[in-house]
């Protein structure tokens, strides 16, 4: 059983579940409305809501009031400076493209971090209401139906795996060229899932996430949650995947290093 977590962990944890509400709040408050504001960071549609700057403003608000000496880092205000040596990275809506669609497969993404490692992190699905949390040596999940410890799938062998990737929307031709070739190995593949695929693997329900072109704030939050949860987040060598880039999420470590053979000729 895990034992009670220190004062500043217990603060981290606080902190981050109350951005999480309020982030949840807004989010709800725009999803499947007319009234997004939406445009595009890039020529090829890259979109960004009314939805996605408010919910980053009211967690940064949140994080300033209680812990104002740490750092923040968000998609869409950048970096504010701190002096505690932790930083907050914040994703408010991961999943954009399906926020706009009104698939419910988006979610809200916090993070914190040290100069090595995610402390802590939340991947929050505010319409179906579930929230997945991991760091501090506790990985847990609370829906509207129960709450559990999370964990990953610790015996699938990579032929009996489920594999997720949002190919080819994000990643480059040679990027997708790689995940064909481990996804030839695995038993289902299933595409466009955003950051709930990560949330499903940390709850046991798929076995890898591959993906490429991330930033470190579409990546910290389930990195922490699945790390948590027993599983494994590295680059495609095996290095970290603190900064993002090409990631692979895996539910254990067989299959991790079996697909790290695949992966790393590519």
């Amino acid at each position: 059983m895990v034992g009670p977590v220190d004062a500043r962990s217990a603060d981290i944890i606080a902190t981050a579940q109350m951005a999480a509400d309020a982030a949840r709040a807004v989010t709800l408050r725009y999803f499947r409305g007319s009234n997004l504001n939406t445009t595009s960071k890039r020529a090829d549609f890259d979109p960004v809501t009314v939805a996605d700057r408010e919910a980053e403003q009211v967690m940064r608000d949140i994080i300033a009031a209680r812990r104002p000496d740490d750092a923040i880092l968000g998609e869409e205000y950048g970096e504010t400076a701190g002096t505690s040596g932790l930083t907050w990275v914040l994703d408010p809506i991961d999943g954009t493209r399906g926020f706009i669609s009104g698939t419910p497969t988006w979610g809200v993404l916090i993070a914190v971090r040290d100069a090595t490692q995610a402390l802590y992190g939340i991947v929050d699905q505010p319409y179906v209401g579930e929230r997945f949390a991991g760091g501090f040596g506790a990985a847990t999940f609370n829906g509207p139906h129960n709450s559990h410890a999370l964990v990953t799938a610790s015996n699938v062998e990579l032929s009996e795996a489920i594999i997720f990737t949002t190919f080819p929307e994000v990643g480059e031709a040679a990027d997708a060229e790689g995940f064909q070739a481990l996804a030839r190995h695995c038993k289902l593949t299933r595409y466009g899932m955003d950051c709930y695929a990560y949330a499903l693997l940390a709850a046991g329900q798929v076995d890898l996430v591959v993906e490429a072109g991330l930033q470190t704030y579409d990546i910290l939050g389930p990195l922490a949650v699945i790390e948590a949860a027993g599983g494994i987040v590295t680059d495609w060598k095996g290095g970290s995947a603190m900064q993002g880039g090409r990631v692979i999420a895996a539910a254990n470590a067989e299959i991790h290093a079996r697909s790290l053979e695949i992966l790393s000729k590519y």
